[in-house]
C-alpha cells in the first residue's frame, strides 16, 4: 500500500521520466530504497543498525551493476542528516516507521524538511495515536483498550515501548517545518490483527480483493481514520 501510494504522489508532482534524489531515513532491510533504485532514481538510504545495513547491502549485492550505481548507503541516525548531505539535496525523502522510536520527533523532522528542494515531497509513515484503541478493542482486550484511549504510548510487535503521532499534531508540524501536508492515507486499515508470517489469501482474486479494499479504505474517510497507521506526504514550499 505504502509503495503505491509513494509512486502516487511521485506521479502526481514530478514529471514522468525525470531520476529523483530520494533519501530514505531509516532505510532499514532497504526495501523502499532498493524498489525506487530498480525504478530508475539515485538514492540514498541512511540506517543505524548495522544488522540492516548489512541485509540491505546483500540485497544491493546481488542487483545488477547500472542498480547498485544508483544506490548508497549511509551508516548513521536521522537526526544527523544535516552532518551528512547539504540542504536542498534531495526531491524525495522518506521517512518511514521512525518517528515512534524519537520522543521528541520535531528537530528530525525539521531537519527532514531541510534536505527536500524546493517542490520536495516528505513521506512520513507514523503509528496513528487516534486509533490506539482498535487493536486492543478488536482483539476483546476491554482494559487495553479503555487505557488506550487517553495516551499515545504504546508497546509494539517488537515488544518494545515506543509512541504514536496524531493526524491533527503532525499536520501542524509539517506546516510549522515549511513543508505542509498535502495528502494522507490510512494503513493497515482491516488487516492490522494479521499475524506477520499469515500466509496470503490464495483463492482467485482473493489477494487483489484485499488489496482493493485496503486501498480504498486508506483514502476514504471514516475508514482511514481509524488505520493502525497513517501515511502522510508534505510537500516543500
Amino acid at each position: 500500500m505504502v509503495s503505491r501510494q509513494v509512486d502516487e504522489q511521485i506521479a502526481g508532482r514530478f514529471p514522468v521520466g525525470q531520476r529523483l534524489r530520494v533519501l530514505d531515513v531509516g532505510m532499514g532491510q532497504g526495501t523502499q530504497a532498493l524498489r525506487l533504485a530498480r525504478a530508475g532514481h539515485a538514492v540514498t538510504g541512511i540506517e543505524r543498525e548495522s544488522k540492516l545495513i548489512a541485509v540491505a547491502q546483500e540485497a544491493l549485492a546481488a542487483e545488477p551493476e547500472g542498480i547498485r550505481g544508483r544506490m548508497r548507503i549511509v551508516e548513521g541516525d536521522g537526526r544527523d542528516t544535516g552532518v551528512h548531505f547539504l540542504p536542498g539535496s534531495f526531491d524525495v525523502v522518506l521517512c518511514h516507521g521512525v518517528l515512534m522510536y524519537v520522543e521528541e520527533p520535531d528537530a528530525l523532522l525539521a531537519g527532514l524538511a531541510r534536505m527536500l528542494a524546493p517542490g520536495g515531497l516528505l513521506s512520513l509513515l507514523v503509528r496513528n495515536g487516534d486509533a490506539l484503541a482498535m487493536r486492543a478493542g478488536l482483539a476483546g482486550d476491554w482494559a487495553g483498550a479503555l487505557g488506550a484511549f487517553d495516551t499515545t504510548a504504546y508497546r509494539n510487535r517488537l515488544g518494545l515501548e515506543v509512541r504514536a503521532d496524531r493526524l491533527g499534531t503532525l499536520t501542524d508540524a509539517l506546516a510549522g517545518i515549511g513543508a505542509p501536508l498535502r495528502a494522507w492515507y490510512g494503513v493497515r486499515v482491516f488487516t492490522d490483527l494479521a499475524a506477520d508470517d499469515a500466509a496470503l489469501p490464495e483463492g482467485d482474486g482473493d489477494l487483489d480483493a484485499l488489496l482493493a479494499a485496503e486501498e480504498r479504505a486508506g483514502r476514504t474517510d471514516p475508514y482511514r481514520q481509524v488505520a493502525a497507521l497513517l501515511h502522510l506526504c508534505g510537500v516543500r514550499g
